[in-house]
């Protein structure tokens, strides 16, 4: 229970740190797994054996089988790769190591002046390597840790930043009730930009998942960026905006349907990237998020459909095995 106080402390002291201000490494927050797409683009309560979700919450870690081998890809801008790996190995009865590696490359670009003349081309990237450590601190509770260094490219600019995101989770196998709390991207620059040191993209997270008792239906809600309610910019101009307005965009929320044991579908929506993509001239479709997976003995597979920019819809694969 002291274990559990300490990382329940951290949590929401971490609170206390965060301000409202621009961020850096902000592909951190661009989704890996495929099911949490699906489900809203944001999920940090879903027990399932599924690596990828690793990356939402540390502690989900405890859920994975020995000896994982995780591979993720994001079709994005074009011309821009996006992908992650994991791998996982438990190491006793309670504890459970991981390491990953995400990256995202945006191929080569025009370099110009401020007068539009071109003087060449430049390339850009960001990746992060990070290790994962998981324990089970009691039938129901598990917590975990992720520590990631992370390294940007941009031409001649680069940065490197160290980072930490701290989650813990409570499962009722009984009433298939999941309930986490996450701490994400604690930690700053080593190495700026420039001159000035920039902040990393912080989220504090709090999601529940339940699957309904006589129905072959599960729910997952979550809410991110719980320390930053003043945000205002993914609001129409001059809109009225009301506390439940407000709370809204920081919801995601989806259903999967599970036929079963092995297959899910799934269908979300993510309030906030509506009103984004509708204040940039999109529909409100454009929250919409679906996906659909398989769960074999050893291997596993989803795919996710989501829009998170203008020009074309994104869609995310995952493939996992078990060694």
């Amino acid at each position: 229970m002291k274990k559990l106080v300490f990382v329940l402390y951290i949590l929401l002291a971490s609170t206390a740190a965060a301000q409202e201000s621009n961020s850096v490494f902000n592909f951190l927050e661009m989704p890996v797994s495929a099911h949490a797409t699906a489900l809203g683009g944001r999920n940090i309560s879903l027990i399932e054996d599924d690596a990828s979700l690793v990356f939402s919450n540390p502690a989900l870690l405890s859920s994975v089988s020995d000896k994982t081998l995780n591979l993720n890809f994001m079709t994005y801008l074009q011309g821009c790769n996006v992908g992650s790996a994991a791998f996982v190995k438990i190491l006793g009865e309670r504890s459970t190591l991981g390491v990953t590696a995400q990256y995202a490359n945006y191929g080569k670009m025009e370099e110009t002046t401020a007068d539009n003349v071109t003087l060449g081309s430049f390339s850009a990237m960001d990746m992060a390597l990070s290790g994962m450590y998981a324990y089970n601190l009691s039938d129901r509770w598990a917590g975990g840790a992720t520590g990631k260094f992370i390294y940007s490219k941009y031409g001649d600019y680069s940065s490197i930043a160290l980072a930490v995101d701290l989650g813990v989770n409570y499962y009722n196998e009984e009433t298939d009730f999941s309930l986490s709390a996450v701490a994400r991207n604690l930690g700053g620059q080593v190495k700026a930009f420039g001159d000035t040191h920039e902040r990393l993209p912080f989220s504090l997270q709090m999601g529940f998942t339940k699957r309904l008792a006589h129905a072959p239906f599960r729910v997952s809600v979550t809410l991110v960026d719980l320390t930053r309610w003043d945000k205002e910019y993914y609001f129409t101009a001059g809109e009225d905006i009301s506390t439940g307005k407000m709370l809204m965009n920081h919801l995601a929320a989806g259903v999967d349907f599970l036929p079963t044991d092995y297959m899910y579908l799934s269908l979300g929506y993510n309030f906030r990237k509506a009103n984004e993509m509708d204040a940039a001239g999109s529909s409100h479709a454009a929250g919409l998020c679906a996906g659909a997976g398989l769960h074999l003995s050893r291997f596993s597979f989803g795919l996710a459909y989501a829009q998170y920019h203008l020009s074309a819809p994104s869609f995310v694969f995952n493939a996992s095995y078990c060694l």
